[in-house]
Parts: C-alpha cells; sequence; structure tokens
C-alpha cells in the first residue's frame, strides 16, 4: 500500500510540473514582466516561491512581486532595477 501511495504522490507531483507554464507574462503600468518559470524552476525548489503547500498558481499582484521575487534576486545577485523586468 506504501508503495502504491508513493507512486501515486510522484506522479501527482510529475504532472503538477509538467503542467506549469514555462513562462508567464505579468502586465504591469511601467511594461510587462516576463517570469521564466522553467529557468527559476531549474535553480530554486518550488517551495522557495510556492510555500510548503502543493505548488500552484500565486496570486502575485504589485505588492507580492517587490516582496517575493525583489528580494530573492537581492539576496540570489538576480536583475534588480526596474526595466531589467519590466519591458514595454
Amino acid at each position: 500500500m506504501k508503495r502504491i501511495l508513493t507512486g501515486a504522490v510522484m506522479v501527482a507531483c510529475v504532472a503538477t510540473m509538467a503542467m506549469a507554464a514555462d513562462t508567464v507574462v505579468m502586465p504591469a503600468k511601467n511594461g510587462n514582466v516576463t517570469f521564466n518559470h522553467a529557468a527559476h524552476n531549474a535553480r530554486l525548489e518550488c517551495k522557495v516561491c510556492h510555500g510548503g503547500g502543493r505548488p500552484g498558481k500565486i496570486d502575485i499582484n504589485k505588492a507580492t512581486a517587490h516582496r517575493l521575487c525583489k528580494g530573492c534576486h537581492e539576496t540570489k545577485h538576480g536583475p534588480t532595477k526596474c526595466l531589467d523586468c519590466h519591458k514595454k
């Protein structure tokens, strides 16, 4: 029974990763932000952005993006200037 449950959980995790969009475009007044999910997924664990629960869509707004994304970029030496992410 444990093997079946473990297998089912693994299949669900792989399916969730496969369904995640490779790129997500977030509209913004000062230029849209294109988020490369595949590139971030290759470097970070899902829980870094999605928290400890099951990965899913993040309801992102300006405050969340600046806290989560820019904060991480500052500590991991990613782009932090407005026009690095916002493209018109």
